[in-house]
């Protein structure tokens, strides 16, 4: 059964059309709920969201369509999506939800689920769930409907978990961390987690308005991180995306650093220390070349992935691996949590800085990437990685760096774009190689 709500991380789209309507999260609410309802116990669902302004909305919407059907709701408020997998097990919930479209603008919002262990739903629990809502569902009699009722110390229960993921011996005084929340889902939790193990943080992003959220700021929008890093003489920049599941990192001369050379520090270090499994990590097929001949280097394997952190866990969990992530940021520490979170990776970067005495610069310089190109190419319809034509173009560049680079041709699985990546040790092959195959592709989609 082909996906029709489900993109690769839960359901997203602009608010009020599509999928993201308040009549469809209640429809969504009602068929989870109906799915998840397994045993005679009285079942929970627990609920979060970043700080879009629809978030209030698409929340009222989820509360109607679970307690229908008799669940119980427990509503956290603005809350990082880690933090739902993270209390979703430990407060023995049957399902979680994360209402947040990421680091997209304030327009668009998402829903994304989590099973009560804490893990993202597997394909075959979201395919159940989209066949659910086109069917007549039961509703649960009047005296079975479900209570909703918020807690208050949900953000204070996060904070204690993710300071936990530091060795008591660390503590980050003499730190200086400047940190970006996108005024996003993070904007009180991370700055106080940092605070709390003795950093100086100068905070920006943490103001949001409903209407603010990844609005020149944050992990997709890292100027303003650079210049006040540069500007307050700060020892690292960290920047979280809208619902504070992935971070970029900015060194103390202002240059970003990806999660590639993150993924390469954390996951050396947990070796050194005799903490990593599998002998290796897991990336996606977006990380850097650079990436998998350092990890080489170093005794160490890089599994590749499908582009989503869910199918980085699933590669980890299926080779042993605990550590794993994606270029962009999202960091999948599994001694600490089941899903990304930015705020661990975060507090595991500043505790390498601790332990090495080093500048950000030197520690978060592992290798030098490849030359590395990605562009993407918007189109209104069809299907143009089907064309002929493109399909040649792509034959013909993969036979060209086959050997010296590689090449990576995907559609988005929240919008319609095609992304075209090329890498190898020539600069300007790669780009010429980019640009002739978006060419075909709009000839394709024109």
């Amino acid at each position: 059964m082909a996906r029709k709500y489900f993109g690769t991380d839960g359901i997203r789209g602009r608010t009020n059309s599509g999928a993201m309507t308040p009549e469809m999260a209640m429809k969504v609410g009602q068929a989870a709920g109906t799915h998840f309802l397994r045993g005679g116990h009285k079942h929970r669902v627990v609920i979060g969201k970043d700080t879009r302004l629809s978030g209030y909305m698409i929340e009222n919407a989820l509360v109607a369509g679970f307690t229908s059907v008799g669940m119980d709701v427990v509503q956290f408020g603005p809350i990082p999506t880690p933090a739902v997998a993270l209390l979703t097990r430990s407060m023995r919930a049957d399902l979680g939800v994360m209402i947040s479209a990421s680091h997209n603008p304030y327009e668009d919002n998402g829903i994304k689920l989590f099973g009560p262990d804490g893990y993202k739903l597997s394909d075959a629990d979201e395919l159940a769930i989209e066949a659910l809502l086109g069917e007549k569902l039961t509703l649960a009699d009047a005296p079975d409907i479900g209570r909703a009722r918020r807690i208050e110390d949900s953000r204070g229960r996060y904070i204690h978990a993710v300071k936990a993921s530091v060795p008591e011996h660390i503590r980050f005084d003499g730190l200086h961390v400047v940190l970006d929340c996108a005024n996003g889902a993070a904007y009180q939790v991370a700055p106080t987690a940092i605070w709390e193990l003795g950093a100086k943080v100068t905070s920006i992003g943490v103001d949001p308005n409903g209407k603010n959220i990844n609005d020149k700021v944050g992990s997709t929008h890292v100027a303003t991180l650079q210049e006040t890093v540069v500007a307050s003489g700060a020892d690292i920049g960290i920047a979280l995306d809208g619902d504070a599941d992935r971070l970029i990192v900015v060194d103390e001369h202002g240059q970003v650093v990806d999660g590639d050379q993150i993924m390469a520090l954390l996951g050396c270090a947990m070796r050194r220390a005799g903490k990593l499994t599998g002998d290796g990590i897991v990336a996606t097929v977006m990380s850097n070349l650079g990436l998998e001949r350092y990890l080489e280097s170093q005794q160490l394997k890089l599994i590749r992935a499908k582009v989503g952190d869910r199918y980085v866990l699933e590669e980890m969990r299926k080779h042993g691996i605990n550590v794993g992530g994606e270029q962009s940021g999202h960091m999948i520490l599994l001694d600490h949590a089941t899903t990304g979170d930015g705020t661990i990776a975060a507090l595991q970067v500043l505790a390498q800085l601790v332990e090495s005495g080093k500048p950000a610069s030197e520690v978060l310089h592992l290798f030098d990437p490849v030359p590395q190109l990605l562009k993407n190419v918007r189109f209104s319809g069809g299907k143009p990685l089907d064309d002929v034509h493109v399909q040649k173009v792509i034959a013909d560049a993969e036979a060209e760096l086959a050997g010296t680079g590689r090449l990576v041709i995907r559609p988005s699985g929240t919008e319609p774009v095609i992304r075209v990546m090329a890498e190898g040790d020539d600069a300007a092959q790669v780009e010429r190689i980019v640009d002739g195959i978006c060419d075909a592709v709009r000839a394709a989609a024109g």
